[in-house]
């Protein structure tokens, strides 16, 4: 399985459920990479959406302890077992995890690929993402040329999980 997030110089995605920046290039590459896969998310990231609207030419499953809840063209589990046995039915690489920090940190040791694009600044925020750099089962395999975004300078990072 993969996680795919833009982080911020220290590890944080997001401020009062909002990501802490838009970066089009950078959405860009989301959108390219996560088109016909499988996406999973919390209730809350669902809901930060444009429309609070599942992702299109996605598989949309989202995850929720709220057991009325209910959305149109997405699937929607109520525990952590309800989503494994939802997940079996697909191929692990086509899966990609896409927030919140809840769900992020559930799923960092389950999954062997992670998509970061890194903002070189340090946004005030409330939710962050696992530190990859802090554990030494992850590696960088791969890193991007600097990148801009107006004055902004961002760097795309593929994570790999060592396997001994």
């Amino acid at each position: 399985m993969n996680l795919i997030a833009c982080v911020d110089a220290n590890w944080a995605i997001g401020k009062n459920n909002q990501l802490l920046v838009r970066i089009p290039a950078d959405q860009k590459f989301f959108r390219e990479t996560t088109t016909g896969k499988v996406v999973v998310m919390g209730r809350k990231t669902l809901e930060s959406f444009p429309n609070g609207q599942p992702l299109k030419n996605r598989t949309n499953i989202v995850l929720t302890h709220d057991h009325t809840y209910q959305v149109k063209d997405a699937i929607v589990v109520y525990s952590m077992d309800e989503l494994h046995e939802e997940l079996k039915k697909y191929d692990s690489g086509d899966i990609y995890i896409i927030g919140g920090e809840s769900i992020y940190n559930q799923f960092v040791d389950e999954c062997d690929v992670a998509h970061i694009t890194k903002v070189d600044y340090a946004y005030d925020a409330d939710a962050h993402f696992p530190n990859l750099d802090e554990k030494p089962e992850w590696e960088i395999t791969q890193d991007s040329e600097e990148q801009t975004y107006f004055d902004l300078i961002f760097y795309y990072y593929k994570y790999e999980k060592k396997h001994n």
